[in-house]
């Protein structure tokens, strides 16, 4: 649906403008917003309507990174009436405050920059610590990644539609009412539970950070929030050595790094990271479909040995798992061809034959069965 949008944008402008700038204003006029008289369809068709090429290839540029995530989350029908909700609120945002200030009521707007600015609120809310690639140019140029969270407030919303407000025919009333409702509308459907949970975007992030002042405000009052009784002092009955909190710290640290660059995308990164977590010896797994993640990556980079250990604590914790008899043909296959372990590779081969439904799959494991008792 985003690529939709983008191809029915573009092949507007080239209608819009196929018989020069003075037939384009003609032909578009109709179809702007007004504030001081607006018409229905204007709310929707002002977003579709742009005024040269540099104002509709920075609001596709945008469009085009931001919508994609956005769309994957809502869905192709839900991403659709998201955008044209954002350009009708954009639309109102720019009416009130043309009617506030008491000027601009009478000079048309047109632009996707308030739907897209919608698009870049839902962004924000949904993946807020996802790191975006910058380009700078000074006396070098380079780059750096900075999360989506700080770029989007800071940046895309707190500077260019507040501080600098400077250039003329810019709508920023509109791009402020977009993000509004983009964020506004998202969180709403995220705590309804309308679309799919996920631990990472703003909503979760708001829902820690108050389980953690709760906590914080529990504690504070001399209360065990464990026993649920009142008192005057915990007792401490460990206390742990400076080299032990620092080992306690770097193993959250690395946790921490690997849900978030999972989070991202970035498998191999992750992997690599969960590497270093294995020489501190941890226990705890990882969670059940980052852990999943990890073990898969590992194998895909020929790692054996540490991806049948991974795969060996995912079932070790997640036995339960549904898919279990696809892990264990995996371990299978490991231990048979690349670590030569027979006694270990019939053992999960036997097992996964008895479970495992997929044809080919059962096939693969009945193959491999018979190669190793050869």
């Amino acid at each position: 649906m985003n690529y939709a949008l983008i191809a029915v944008n573009i092949v507007i402008f080239v209608l819009m403008y196929a018989g020069g700038k003075v037939g384009a204003q003609k032909w578009a006029s109709a179809y702007m917003l007004t504030p001081s008289y607006p018409y229905l369809w204007q709310f929707i068709t002002y977003a579709f309507l742009h005024g040269g090429v540099g104002h509709i290839f920075g609001n596709l540029y945008f469009l085009y990174i931001f919508g994609g995530n956005v769309n994957d989350r809502l869905g192709n029908i839900g991403y659709l009436l998201f955008y044209l909700a954002g350009a009708v609120f954009s639309a109102l945002g720019h009416m009130g405050a043309a009617t506030f200030y008491g000027e601009g009521a009478a000079t048309p707007v047109l632009g996707a920059s308030g739907a897209i600015a919608a698009v870049t609120g839902a962004y924000l809310v949904l993946f807020p610590q996802t790191l975006i690639t910058i380009v700078y140019w000074f006396f070098f140029i380079g780059t750096m990644e900075i999360p989506a969270l700080y770029l989007i407030i800071i940046k895309m919303i707190f500077i260019d539609n507040i501080i600098s407000r400077s250039a003329a025919n810019v709508a920023y009333d509109a791009h402020l009412a977009g993000y509004a409702f983009g964020v506004l509308a998202i969180l709403l459907v995220r705590a309804v539970g309308l679309i799919q949970e996920d631990h990472f975007d703003l909503w979760s992030m708001l829902k820690q950070w108050n389980r953690r002042r709760v906590y914080r405000d529990v504690v504070a009052e001399g209360t065990d929030p464990f026993a649920g009784k009142i008192s005057k002092k915990i007792e401490v009955k460990e206390v742990k050595s400076e080299a032990q909190q620092k080992l306690e710290e770097r193993i959250a640290n690395l946790r921490r790094e690997i849900l978030t660059r999972l989070n991202q995308g970035n498998v191999a990164s992750a992997a690599e990271l969960y590497m270093e977590l294995v020489k501190e010896n941890v226990t705890q797994p990882l969670p059940r479909q980052a852990m999943l993640d990890i073990s898969n990556q590992l194998m895909a980079m020929g790692t054996w040995k540490e991806a049948a250990e991974a795969y060996e604590k995912f079932l070790s914790f997640y036995g339960g798992y549904e898919f279990a008899e696809q892990v264990m043909l995996m371990l299978g296959i490991i231990y048979g061809r690349y670590l030569s372990n027979k006694e270990k590779a019939l053992d999960y081969l036997k097992k996964a034959k008895l479970k495992l439904n997929d044809p080919a799959q059962k096939k693969m494991c009945e193959d491999e069965i018979g190669r190793l008792e050869s």
